[in-house]
């Protein structure tokens, strides 16, 4: 397990390469509204994503944050095989890129450079949804609270991001099984 591990905390890295995939979208918006830090940290579960090597086969994704002392984030993202066991684990950190409002984060998984974009493009009132890329628009997740949605916010979700112009042909559904929370 330690060397999916490495493998997956590795494969995080390729957030800063530009090159790693194609752009699902030229012209990523800006995040529609504030984020409340508190209230996004937690567990969040991988709806869909753009297809990203460090996440090959990975179904039952999930993240979990929680806030430090220092206003840093710690990150535990956690891959599982089709069968719900545990394969990769990369953790991280994150720091917001304007603590007044931090829906612009800067990400880090090896070492003290903090060298991806997490950016909370928008989520619900409520917390239950959230839809996270990056400025490139070669990243694209879809996260919520229950490990599955119901088909119509899925739906809705989807619509959603396309909406703010991603291309969803390149999305992902990610498989999310009761025995893997």
């Amino acid at each position: 397990m330690l060397a999916g591990a490495a493998a997956f905390a590795t494969g995080a890295l390729l957030l800063r390469k530009r090159h790693e995939s194609a752009s699902g979208n030229p012209s990523v918006p800006d995040p529609i509204r504030r984020v409340d830090l508190a209230r996004y940290m937690g567990r969040w579960y991988e709806y869909g994503r753009y297809e990203q090597r460090f996440e090959a086969n990975c179904e039952n994704v999930t993240a979990d944050y929680a806030l430090r002392a220092d206003g840093l984030v710690n990150i535990i993202n956690t891959c599982r095989d089709a069968d719900g066991r545990v394969s990769r684990i990369a953790m991280g950190r994150a720091k917001p890129v304007d603590a007044s409002n931090p829906s612009k984060l800067k990400v880090s998984f090896l070492g003290p450079f903090y060298t991806g974009n997490y950016w909370i493009l928008d989520h619900a009132d409520d917390y239950a949804w959230s839809i996270v890329g990056d400025p490139t628009g070669r990243f694209l997740w879809i996260l919520g609270r229950e490990p599955t949605p119901s088909p119509e916010i899925y739906a809705e979700l989807v619509s959603h991001a396309q909406s703010m112009g991603f291309d969803m042909s390149m999305f992902r559904r990610t498989t999310q099984t009761a025995n893997a929370t």
